[in-house]
């Protein structure tokens, strides 16, 4: 690997995108050898131990060399990619002759284009034949000289075809809505793309929803390093799965587990489910089992207000939490991620079921940023999805409880003194031993369960 000594050339090292994440993937580099990049501009995306996370570079300048191959599990800290910041292309230096400097770009005899190499690419024809790497085409031999000042006798360069212009935000949102932003006519100072220049080239180019972000999102191709046998296959344990088994087993070596049961009748909680589907406040929202089921969570924490907290070992004190980060598990290619919705105590019913619907969808596409996966307080893992009756959920760490809903399954019950089919479910508290006592729990499931039962206590009890 070459190393770069000029003053120009800056290191961008690989940040801490989450809390305290110590490595990540690199998934895929957007920029080649000798591209030109702008402040702001988003060069490789990474997978930590909790999201995939773009990557903007925070200046501008010539990108001189890319110091790990997509696939690469890197430090945080460690440099990942080299930028000439000053404005053009140096020379790639020869490695039989170090100390000898490089003629000037201006004296080259031979203009025409070069491939880019993994260290950089120079214009200078180096003694020492050496074979181009295969990538593509970026024509800028020349440009070093115009660049750099250094000569006006070199041929014009041919241009150089850039990425446009936007923020990280604005290309994200273009990434959901489909939106090719070479197609879209900025409106930003300086030719910058905004929000609202996506938003409106949305409605010509929505049929032409083509896919190139899942494609991206779907590099969960650390399968790659599988290790096969006729009998045996081994994965190599990172990113999100990593975490995931880190984090349960320090929750479940400190956190003192308790798990409660009950077993409910939620037939009007399933009326009242189909009922709001046709009611207009809520129209083109999801509604489901899962949003009632989050509210009575919610209601339950209001009228018992101990339970969300959470432990401060160094200090020595239980910290009540005076708002509820509803915690969602959700199962994504990656692996089992914990996203929150913040401040759901606040939300009514129809802005619980907006901020629901994304947070899903959000996960499952793998766009789940680390700080909507931060500072959660209590969570819902539905289990019921999979047939399963319930469950002893583990604790997400710091969290003071975890609630496991089971399969609604239609099933004999006595009702009104006769035995009669009713939709039932089972669900499963699990909570801090530390922090939630047996009566302070179980007072938690049983207003669960009575609100499941009798979903107008949502209004009398609220």
């Amino acid at each position: 690997m070459t190393t770069m000594t000029e003053a120009s050339v800056r290191e961008f090292k690989m940040p801490d995108v989450g809390e305290g994440l110590t490595e990540a993937e690199i998934l895929k580099w957007y920029v080649q050898v000798g591209d030109t990049v702008t402040d702001g501009q988003v060069v490789c995306e990474v997978e930590t131990a909790k999201a995939a996370v773009e990557l903007p570079i925070p200046y501008d300048g010539v990108v001189r060399e890319l110091r790990f191959a997509e696939g690469t599990t890197v430090d945080v800290g460690t440099s990942i990619i080299a930028v000439d910041v000053s404005g053009g292309a140096a020379p790639e230096p020869a490695p039989a002759a170090p100390a000898e400097p490089a003629p000037a770009p201006a004296e080259e005899a031979e203009p025409q284009g070069r491939t880019p190499v993994l260290v950089g690419y120079g214009v200078a024809a180096s003694s020492t034949k050496r074979r181009p790497r295969k990538g593509p085409e970026v024509a800028v031999a020349a440009a070093p000289a115009e660049l750099n000042g250094h000569g006006a006798a070199a041929p014009a360069p041919a241009p150089v075809k850039e990425r446009p212009l936007a923020k990280p935000p604005v290309r994200k949102l273009a990434k959901d809505l489909g939106v090719d932003l070479a197609l879209v006519t900025p409106s930003g100072p300086d030719g910058i793309i905004t929000r609202e220049d996506v938003h409106a080239a949305v409605a010509p180019a929505e049929p032409v929803v083509e896919a190139p972000v899942p494609a991206q999102a779907a590099a969960p191709a650390p399968a790659v390093a599988v290790q096969d046998s006729a009998r045996e296959t081994r994965i190599p344990v990172k990113g999100v799965r990593k975490a995931t088994a880190q984090a349960m087993i320090g929750s479940a070596f400190t956190a003192p587990h308790v798990t409660e049961f009950v077993t409910v009748d939620v037939t009007r909680t399933m009326k009242l489910v189909e009922e709001l589907k046709q009611d207009k406040e809520f129209q083109g929202l999801r509604v489901n089992p899962l949003l009632l089921i989050a509210k009575a969570l919610l209601v339950a924490i209001k009228r018992n207000p101990e339970v969300n907290a959470s432990w401060d070992e160094a200090a020595q004190e239980i910290v009540l939490k005076h708002y509820v980060n509803l915690g969602i598990a959700a199962a994504t290619p990656r692996g089992l991620i914990v996203p929150n919705i913040k401040d759901a105590q606040d939300k009514t019913l129809p802005q619980l079921s907006a901020a629901l619907g994304e947070l899903v969808t959000t996960a499952r596409e793998g766009k789940t940023s680390p700080a909507a996966m931060q500072g959660g307080t209590v969570t819902i893992t539905n289990v019921g999805v999979f047939g399963v009756d319930t469950g002893t959920p583990i604790l997400n760490p710091g969290e003071s409880a975890i609630l496991a809903v089971g399969a609604i399954k239609l099933q004999p019950w006595v009702h009104k003194g006769k035995v009669k089919p009713r939709q039932v479910t089972t669900l499963a508290l699990s909570f801090d031993h530390r922090l939630v006592d047996g009566e302070l729990g179980s007072k938690v499931l049983a207003d669960i369960a009575a609100i499941l039962e009798q979903p107008k206590r949502l209004i009398s009890w609220a």
